[in-house]
């Protein structure tokens, strides 16, 4: 297909910026809030990310879509992101392993889309600007309702999204039965899932809204609390009282992303929206402890609050080298600690996968 002949498409921001382009995916309307990844690789998996949901996702790599799309590379059941903003979209696909070509995947999944769009000056008025909500249509046309339709989209701040992306049931996923992890899926990634059996653990892994009876029954040697989207306040009002057993259990205790910042809340400590999020495979991270510089994958756009930190609660153990917010936190009330960004990096490094042996590792002292 010609470019020519593609169906226009607009994306319309909250603050009255209207960009033209061309349409992708499924024929509609959709937004959220407009976020930017870095990655260069791996759009299928950070678009089926559980903790993109409800955000529009631009990519800034310029060409997306050409090595197609294929059922191992998927991180959840379905595609997550509400939308997707690139520059160059590649209706062809060259990659012997696809099964289906991106638009194909799109179309199926339901997902709008826009192409033709200058993602550079777009990734810049963000980062000045901060993080804002926008609209892609591809069926409406007039400006003035979109701009409309992105000032009035819900705000991600307050909202509570883990209930819109976790399994319906628990659900036993076995791997060597060293030991026994009950992991809480808040959007739980299938890579996180990957890296606990391949070390030996049986997972059980519980819905999000889950009663500590169920988790009881369970008897587990250690607890992990996933990735997933929305404003962990929110979330912190049901969450927690798994996290409170956890602890009361004295078994090791594991967070990433939402999971540290559910970890950190449970703490007394604070979060906070960043003005723009981290997200991509190449953000620099320090750890503290061994002074080493790990390139890591991230995908968040809420922090533990600095200047909440107490030093009799927790200590921090990696920061971000590109604005210095809280990486990583051990914990001294009880035997967990947490990072911020994705040590499974699915697509991303592998330079942090250490991580999930020291939480093994934890598991066999005590055991």
């Amino acid at each position: 297909m010609s470019l020519n002949e593609r169906k226009k498409a607009i994306l319309a921001l909250s603050d009255g910026t209207v960009v033209h382009g061309k349409a992708v995916g499924y024929e509609g309307i959709t937004g959220g809030e407009l976020c930017f990844n870095t990655s260069m690789t791996g759009y299928q998996e950070i678009f089926t990310d559980p903790s993109y949901y409800g955000q529009l996702m631009m990519m800034t790599y310029p060409h997306i879509g050409n090595y197609g799309t294929q059922p191992r590379d998927d991180e959840a059941r379905k595609v997550m992101v509400a939308g997707i903003i690139c520059r160059a979209f590649s209706h062809e696909y060259s990659n012997t392993m696809a099964d289906r070509s991106l638009q194909e995947y799109l179309e199926d999944n339901e997902i709008t889309g826009i192409s033709g769009v200058d993602t550079r000056k777009l990734v810049r008025h963000v980062r000045e600007k901060g993080v804002m909500n926008a609209v892609i249509s591809s069926t409406e046309m007039d400006e003035k309702k979109l701009i409309q339709m992105a000032k009035d989209w819900d705000d991600m701040e307050g909202l509570e999204l883990a209930t819109k992306v976790t399994r319906f049931e628990a659900q036993t996923v076995n791997g060597k039965d060293e030991f026994r992890v009950a992991a809480f899926d808040y959007g739980i990634k299938q890579n996180i899932i990957n890296n606990l059996n391949k070390r030996g653990c049986t997972l059980r892994i519980f819905p999000a809204k889950t009663t500590v009876d169920e988790i009881k029954e369970w008897e587990a040697d250690g607890y992990f609390f996933s990735n997933g989207p929305g404003d962990p306040t929110a979330t912190a009002e049901y969450a927690l009282e798994a996290v409170n057993y956890a602890k009361e259990t004295g078994k090791p205790m594991f967070g990433i992303c939402l999971g540290h910042q559910l970890m950190a809340l449970s703490e007394g400590l604070k979060t906070t929206k960043m003005f723009v999020g981290h997200r991509g495979a190449n953000q620099p991270v320090k750890n503290l402890e061994t002074g080493l510089v790990e390139i890591s994958t991230q995908n968040h756009g809420f922090a533990v609050d600095e200047d909440s930190l107490d030093e009799k609660i927790a200590e921090v153990t990696h920061i971000n080298l590109n604005d210095n917010t809280i990486e990583g936190l051990k914990f001294k009330n009880f035997p967990g600690f947490s990072v911020q960004y994705h040590p499974e990096a699915s697509p991303g490094p592998h330079d942090s996968a250490y991580l999930f042996d020291q939480f093994i590792d934890m598991m066999k002292a005590q055991k």
